[in-house]
């Protein structure tokens, strides 16, 4: 719903990147169709879903490695070019292409990572990749943003920081985030409104944290899963 910080769990394979392939029209569903905003989304393209106002990111970050940090933030941002090239050129030098360069900076300093502005994509670590992905997607102005194990690989307190972060981005900007996490015990602490279970391809369950901290066949998933793994990676 709008407003709503969701998180989305299971246990590895269960269909998690899946789920938000298929949302984002990467994947074509088998069963069943996809609706967002009210908008039967099961035949769009990716780019057509993309203007209903949706945003994600990967498991896996997948930057623009020769641009700059920076570069990478100013890309996303909506309504930047005219029909007409000579007026898109004419824009690029607008108070809107300040406007939305300040932005990027503060974006990168709520992330706690204004020196890399400069540096190239190519260049950071697993965990900055995560940060600055994350950063990119809210640069779209998005209505729904769905992430995608965005603190995998970032050190405890700034992942903590993080999911603050976005918990007020929510409660100030009443956009909706789904938000994909293996670690169960890490999003149960975080302050989301619901939490939707997955195991083996199907939602076990939704409810609130309390809900699902007490759920026994939540546990028994989780805990069966652990027995099962063999250290592979969510599909």
């Amino acid at each position: 719903g709008p407003g709503e910080f969701i998180g989305l769990i299971g246990p590895n394979g269960c269909g998690k990147s899946t789920t938000f392939n298929c949302i984002s029209g990467l994947l074509d569903q088998t069963a069943g169709s996809i609706e967002i905003f009210g908008k039967d989304a099961s035949n769009m393209r990716p780019d057509q879903i993309q203007n209903l106002g949706f945003t994600r990111t990967f498991q896996h970050t997948r930057l623009w490695r020769q641009m700059t940090v920076i570069e990478n933030l100013l890309v996303p941002p909506r309504d930047q070019f005219k029909p007409n090239p000579f007026a898109s050129i004419l824009q690029l030098s607008s108070s809107a292409e300040e406007e939305r360069l300040a932005r990027a900076y503060d974006v990168l300093e709520q992330l706690e990572v204004p020196h890399m502005a400069h540096n190239l994509a190519s260049e950071l670590s697993g965990g900055q990749s995560k940060l600055v992905d994350i950063g990119r997607s809210m640069m779209g102005d998005p209505k729904l943003l769905l992430l995608d194990e965005p603190v995998a690989g970032v050190a405890g307190p700034l992942a903590m920081k993080i999911f603050n972060n976005l918990r007020q981005i929510v409660d100030e900007t009443g956009i909706s985030v789904l938000i994909i996490e293996h670690n169960m015990d890490f999003i149960l602490r975080q302050g989301v409104d619901r939490i939707v279970v997955m195991n083996e391809g199907e939602i076990l369950m939704v409810g609130t944290p309390d809900e699902v901290r007490s759920n026994r066949e939540v546990i028994e998933a989780y805990l069966g899963a652990a027995g099962d793994e063999s250290g592979g990676e969510e599909e």
